[in-house]
């Protein structure tokens, strides 16, 4: 295996510790017998690092001596109601498990906010690969092998969203029917709510996406936070996916509407400056498909067809201005010292003009 190639947690971010020995402490008592074969030697302080990519939870790496594992909790601060449910993202995931090859197995819960602060759960820990911004300079790409990369990254959401929920016993895990009249009323209220003096209303683009909602809805499991950065890759061939990670936003969704999500990170090379200036993942690399070339594989794969996906797209966008305006407030109010949140207000401002350069380009008013 190729070291430099794996990624890896860093120092952990002022103001966002984490108590080593309030954690062992409550592992003690609380893992069930499996777990605690796995977790032999977690009785010593383990060493404890963050991983910087996410801009919401905090997660961190707990290696001790025989083993590691991953701890998630939420951010401190004003939280949007419903996010950063810690128990939720535990439970599904454990239910998912079974019918998704790429899932990470669940350790433990604790709802005792009182151990560190926060509600927080213990899950496995993938050693690999998570492509970010720029694959590591070691993997030697070549475009072939980007072009693979591609296509298996958007083969594991195409075997997501073919998951058979209610075979599966996962229908409590989302409301399902009204997915899409519900994203686009809740998250106009959630943007607005969060609404800073710097950032734009959104208004016309709210009222678009309420006057252009599909009539054909679908329902399938949505992961609604699938990215390159979310997923975890085989150290040993970095084509091959081990693991997707984040489950906070999945539900039972439109999966058209989870691609929207997707694509709003997606980066094409010919991008302008500042989608370039934003990218987080590597979409830019030769070999890799374009969001239109994305779209029409998905589709085929899927047996989908669609005429304009003009409305995902604007979806997806004025989502993302959501979260990163609900991450922005925060950090306008002091709640987080994050230096990374501190300029997304021009990203909100572009995100907007995104969605309103697409409705135009679409004819549609």
């Amino acid at each position: 295996m190729n070291q430099g190639v794996v990624d890896k947690a860093q120092q952990v971010r002022s103001g966002e510790e984490l108590s080593a020995e309030a954690v062992n402490h409550w592992l003690k008592d609380n893992l069930d017998d499996s777990m605690k074969a796995h977790c032999n030697g977690c009785e010593t302080k383990p060493e404890v690092t963050q991983y910087a990519g996410g801009a919401s939870n905090w997660t961190y790496c707990l290696d001790y001596p025989n083993t590691s594992m991953i701890l998630r909790r939420g951010p401190a601060g004003t939280k949007a109601k419903g996010a950063h449910d810690m128990e939720r993202e535990y439970k599904l995931q454990r239910a998912l498990k079974p019918v998704y090859r790429y899932v990470p197995t669940m350790y433990a819960y604790c709802e005792d906010e009182s151990v560190i602060g926060a509600d927080f759960y213990l899950m496995e820990k993938f050693t690999g690969i998570i492509p970010r911004k720029n694959l590591p300079r070691d993997l030697n790409t070549t475009k072939a092998q980007t072009a693979q990369l591609c296509t298996n990254v958007l083969d594991s959401l195409i075997e997501l969203h073919k998951v058979d929920h209610e075979k599966a016993g996962l229908s409590h895990i989302g409301k399902g029917k009204g997915y899409i009249e519900r994203q686009i009323s809740g998250w106009s209220a959630r943007y607005s709510k969060a609404k800073t003096w710097n950032v734009p209303s959104g208004k016309k683009v709210m009222h678009w996406l309420e006057k252009h909602m599909p009539d054909k809805e679908r329902i399938c499991i949505t992961h609604n936070d699938f990215r390159f950065d979310n997923v975890v890759l085989n150290p040993n061939n970095y084509t091959d996916i081990i693991g997707v990670l984040d489950w906070e936003l999945a539900t039972l969704g439109d999966p058209l509407m989870d691609l929207g999500n997707s694509l709003a990170y997606w980066v094409d090379a010919d991008d302008d400056f500042l989608a370039q200036s934003t990218r987080r993942q590597p979409t830019h690399l030769e070999g890799m498909f374009t969001r239109k070339q994305v779209v029409a594989y998905y589709c085929e794969k899927m047996d989908i067809d669609v005429e304009d996906f003009t409305f995902y797209e604007v979806y997806g966008l004025f989502r993302l201005a959501g979260i990163a305006q609900q991450i922005y407030y925060r950090y306008h109010l002091g709640q987080t010292n994050n230096p990374a949140f501190k300029r997304f207000w021009v990203f909100i401002h572009y995100l907007l003009w995104r969605c309103n350069k697409a409705i135009k380009a679409s004819g549609k008013k």
